[in-house]
C-alpha cells in the first residue's frame, strides 16, 4: 500500500480538477462543464440558444430568411457594428462604458472620405489617418479619465456630441461624399468574396489550428501538474468545428459565398481572443474589471489598462466606420448616427459581456451582433415597422442583462457556500 505522504505533491487546481479526477476523460470534462453552468458560468450558451430560436421563428415566418443569399448579406451587414461591439467589449471588461463609438465611427468615415476623395491622398494613408484619429480620441478619453477622474459615462457622452459636430464640420457643406466605386475599400465592402475552394481551405486551417492550440495548452498544463482537457475532447471539439464551418461554407457558397470583410472581422475577433486569454495584458483587463483595488495591489498598472481599453475601443470604432463607409459607398452626416451606438453596446451585452466588468470575451461581439442583425433582417423581410425592431431588441438586451445579474448572484452564493 502506497503511503500518500510520500507521493509528490502537485499544484492545487480546484477550478477544473474534475477533468483529471473522479469520472476522468471526456466524461470528466462534460461533468466540469455542467458544474460551471450550475455555478452560474453560462458563457455563450444562452445567446447561442437564443440565436437558434430567433432563426427558427423567422424561418417559419419567412422561408427566405435562412437562404444562402440572405445569410451572406446578413454576415456582411453585421461587420461594421460588430467591430464597434468588439471595442465596447474592451471597455466593459474594465467596468466602464463608451457612448461615443457611433460618433467616432462617423468621424472616421468622414476623415477617410475627405482625405481620399477631396485631398487625393493614397487610400492606405487615408485609412491610417482615420484609424489614428480613433486612437487619438481614445487616448484623450483615457487621460481625462485617469488624470482627472471624470466618469467615463460623462466623458464619452460629451464625445458623442462633440465628435458628431466635428464629423459634420469635416464633411463641410457638401455633406455626403461618395467613394470611388473602383476603390479597394468599396470593393471590400460590396464585392469581395472568398473563392469557393479557398473557403474550405480556411475552414480546414481553422479546425487544425484549434486542435494544435488546445493540444499545446494541454501539454503545458500537464507538464505543470495541472488538470488538462483530454485528447478525445480536443478531437471532438476540432471535428465539430470542421463540420459546422464546413457546412456553413458549403451553404453560403450556394450564392455569393463568404465575404472577405466578414473574414476580416473574424480575424479581429480571434486576435482579440488571443490577446485577452493568452497575454498578461488580457489577464490584467479581467483583473481590473473584477476588482480594481486588488489589481492595483498586485502590481498591475491600472491606469495603463484603462488607457489601453479606451484607445482600443475608439480604434475599433474607427475601423467600424471605415467598414460602414465601404458598405454604403459613401460617408455622410448619417454615418454612425441613428441606432448604431446603441446596437454596438447591445451586441456586446447580448453576447455575454458583463456590464459590471471582469467577465466577457471577444466572441461576445460576434454572437451578439449576429443576434442584432438577425432581428433586423428578419423583421425587414416581414415588412414590419422599425419600431417593432427597437422593441424586440430592447427586450433581448433586458433579458441578457437579467441573465448576467442572475449569474452573478449565483456565483456569489456558491462562493459564500
Amino acid at each position: 500500500m502506497t503511503d500518500t505522504a510520500t507521493q509528490p505533491s502537485r499544484p492545487t487546481d480546484r477550478q477544473d480538477e474534475r477533468l483529471r479526477d473522479g469520472a476522468g476523460g471526456v466524461r470528466g470534462a462534460l461533468s466540469a462543464a455542467v458544474g460551471r453552468i450550475r455555478g452560474g458560468d453560462l458563457g455563450l450558451l444562452p445567446v447561442i440558444v437564443g440565436l437558434a430560436v430567433i432563426w427558427t421563428i423567422f424561418q417559419i415566418l419567412n422561408p427566405f430568411f435562412l437562404s444562402s443569399n440572405n445569410l451572406a448579406n446578413l454576415l456582411m451587414q453585421s461587420v461594421p457594428v460588430g467591430i464597434l461591439a468588439l471595442g465596447i467589449v474592451c471597455v466593459l471588461l474594465v467596468g466602464e462604458i463608451d457612448l461615443s463609438v457611433g460618433s467616432v465611427s462617423g468621424l472616421s468615415a468622414a476623415v477617410v472620405a475627405v482625405t481620399f476623395v477631396n485631398l487625393g491622398w493614397p487610400l492606405p494613408l487615408a485609412i491610417l489617418a482615420s484609424v489614428a484619429s480613433g486612437l487619438a480620441i481614445g487616448a484623450f478619453y483615457g487621460v481625462i479619465y485617469v488624470r482627472l477622474g471624470v466618469p467615463a459615462f460623462v466623458i464619452t457622452l460629451a464625445g458623442l456630441l462633440g465628435f458628431l459636430g466635428l464629423q459634420l464640420l469635416t464633411l463641410g457643406k457638401s455633406g455626403t461624399i461618395n467613394l470611388p466605386v473602383d476603390s479597394f475599400l468599396v470593393y471590400l465592402g460590396q464585392q469581395a468574396f472568398v473563392p469557393k475552394p479557398l473557403a474550405y481551405v480556411i475552414v480546414s486551417v481553422a479546425a487544425v489550428a484549434l486542435f494544435l492550440s488546445n493540444f499545446l495548452k494541454a501539454r503545458r498544463r500537464t507538464a505543470a501538474g495541472l488538470s488538462a482537457s483530454p485528447l478525445g475532447m480536443n478531437i471532438a471539439a476540432s471535428g465539430t468545428l470542421l463540420v459546422v464551418l464546413g457546412f456553413a461554407a458549403w451553404f453560403l457558397n450556394q450564392s455569393r459565398g463568404v465575404g472577405w470583410m466578414f473574414v476580416f472581422f473574424i480575424a479581429l475577433v480571434l486576435v482579440m481572443h488571443y490577446a485577452l486569454t493568452r497575454t498578461s495584458w488580457g489577464r490584467s483587463m479581467y483583473a481590473v474589471g473584477g476588482n480594481k483595488e486588488a489589481a492595483r495591489r498586485s502590481g498591475i498598472n491600472v491606469s495603463g489598462v484603462y488607457m489601453s481599453a479606451f484607445m482600443l475601443c475608439s480604434a475599433f470604432a474607427a475601423l467600424g466606420g471605415l467598414m460602414a463607409a465601404a458598405r454604403l459607398n459613401s460617408a455622410g452626416p448619417q454615418t454612425g448616427t441613428g441606432d448604431v451606438n446603441l446596437n454596438a453596446i447591445a451586441a456586446a451585452v447580448i453576447g455575454g459581456t458583463s456590464l459590471f466588468g471582469g467577465r466577457g470575451s471577444a466572441f461576445a461581439a460576434l454572437v451578439g451582433v449576429l443576434v442584432i442583425q438577425s432581428i433586423s433582417s428578419g423583421l425587414t423581410l416581414l415588412n414590419l415597422d422599425s419600431s417593432i425592431r427597437f422593441i424586440v431588441t430592447g427586450a433581448v438586451v433586458l433579458i441578457a442583462v437579467a441573465l448576467d445579474a442572475v449569474a452573478r448572484r449565483s456565483r456569489s452564493s456558491s462562493g459564500r457556500a
